[in-house]
């Protein structure tokens, strides 16, 4: 099911389903450094308090995945488990693509509170957030890394989804 074409892009949007946790897992090596299996999608995607949304080339349904977004809903509140945009597909506005599909979803849900995490060093993704209309409300100090770039912290962001700016 088509949801709708991110401007002036050739990706467009669609659910996520169990056959693409497969799919989802390759995209989520590229970003994170313990990223999660196919299995762990899989598992996750069987949950019925569990949706997402991905972003795909139109017409190329066998093509790798241009990034993907996986949430949960509990009674009012959700929480984003998970965002990716490939490498080879950012700066075309399919991180604020996914995020708008998911908020619609979450709007016709009734859902009340969205919640996310983000590395504090995620400049591109920080500022989507805010412009989203999300508000820091806590820090996990050095949450993301150990490696050779040294730790990070997590922003715990909040929206009220009463006033999330949703695209039509």
């Amino acid at each position: 099911m088509r949801l709708f074409y991110p401007r002036g892009s050739d990706h467009e949007v669609t659910r996520l389903v169990r056959s693409d946790a497969a799919a989802v897992a390759t995209l989520h090596r590229e970003d994170f450094a313990r990223p999660w299996t196919t299995t762990e999608f899989d598992e996750l995607l069987r949950q019925n308090t569990v949706f997402g949304f991905a972003a795909r080339v139109i017409g190329q349904p066998k093509a790798p995945l241009a990034g993907f977004v996986l949430a949960r809903l509990a009674a009012d509140e959700a929480e984003v488990l998970t965002i990716a945009v490939a490498r080879a597909a950012r700066r075309l506005g399919l991180g604020r693509a996914l995020m708008e599909a998911l908020l619609r979803r979450l709007h016709a849900l009734r859902a009340e509170t969205l919640f996310l995490e983000v590395d504090e060093t995620n400049d591109p993704a920080v500022h989507l957030y805010r412009r989203l209309g999300f508000v820091e409300v806590a820090r996990r100090p050095g949450y993301y890394g150990g490696g050779s770039e040294g730790k990070s912290d997590a922003l715990v962001m909040r929206l009220d989804l009463g006033k999330a700016p949703v695209s039509r």
